[in-house]
Parts: C-alpha cells; structure tokens; sequence
C-alpha cells in the first residue's frame, strides 16, 4: 500500500503516556506520536501546555492504513480508553490539556464520531451525558522524544501510573464485558 493511502486520526484523552499502547498494539497501526494540538503557540513545550496557558491538548497522532483498520474502529477503542463523560479532564488529570476530544481530519470521520458518540450516549453505559468534543484537526506538534513510547521505554512507571491514576480501574468497570 502507498504511503499516501494511510489516514491520520487524532484522539485526545487524558494523558498521552496511556492512550499510545491502546492503538500501537492494533494491526494497520503505522504510527502513534503522542503530542499537542488545538493551541495558540508554535511548538509548544510540556510544561507550556501543562500550564493551561497555550490552549493545546495533549494527544496522540495516529498513522493507520484503513484497509487494516477502519476508523469507526479507532473511534470504538478511544471510547474504551476514556471517561467520556468528564470534561474537564481524565481520571487523575485535570484541566483543558487533558480534555477529552476526537479530532477528525474529514467530514468523513466528523460523521463517523457523531454517530458513534451518540451510539455512545444512547447505549446506556453511561448515565450522565456523553461530553467528550469533536472538532476540526489542527496543527499537531510532537511531544519531547521522551514522551513517546513511554509504555515501552518506562514499563513500571507507566503501569504504576495509568493504575494509579484510576484509568485502569475505570476501564475494567465500565468496559468489563468488552
């Protein structure tokens, strides 16, 4: 397949450390780069975004080849990666560097997590409202060579942390028959 086939998806959901490893792992995945988006500096740092001061949110970038996987397929896993219902972060990360949003790149995949969010919503899985944003992409910017792969390069600290944080606990109640 050429390169020019793949698809870009852009997922924000708390800290970026914890929502690599859920899609890296998944066949037709090229890339996943953990980074910043949405904001108003150029290139901004982690302590910049951190700081609530540049208006960008923490996110991962993926490359996927959509004949491997489709993006109502990306869309399904962020879901199951978050708390859709808490807006003004995830889990033990607050603020609006850790809001929850799905980015799309098209009017295609604005569609698809329009439906799905309300598909969500509907479900009943959830009691309060489904909060989590769609809105257009923007320009993304790496994070620090540091923050990528992190669940590779840090495997205790990133299973103490996405623990500790109340993800894992979270995911194990509301997604148990997943």
């Amino acid at each position: 397949m050429n390169e020019e086939n793949f698809q870009k998806a852009t997922f924000a959901g708390g800290c970026f450390w914890c929502m690599v490893k859920p899609f890296d792992t998944q066949p037709g995945i090229e890339t996943v780069v953990s980074g910043y988006t949405g904001g108003h500096t150029v290139n901004p740092t982690y302590e910049e975004v951190c700081s609530d001061k540049t208006g960008h949110t923490e996110a991962v970038q993926i490359t996927f080849n959509p004949e491997l996987m489709s993006y109502e397929d990306l869309v399904e896993i962020y879901w199951r990666q978050t708390d859709p219902t808490d807006a003004s972060g995830q889990f033990a990360d607050k603020g609006s560097s850790y809001r929850p949003v799905i980015f799309y790149h098209s009017e295609e995949q604005r569609q698809i997590a329009e439906l799905s969010k309300l598909a969500l919503q509907n479900s009943g899985r959830f009691k309060k409202t489904i909060v989590t944003n769609i809105e257009p992409a923007e320009i993304f910017y790496p994070a620090e060579t540091y923050h990528q792969d992190f669940y590779k390069k840090n495997p205790a600290h990133y299973s103490g942390y996405s623990k500790g944080s109340g993800r894992v606990r979270f995911i194990e109640k509301k997604w148990k028959d997943k």
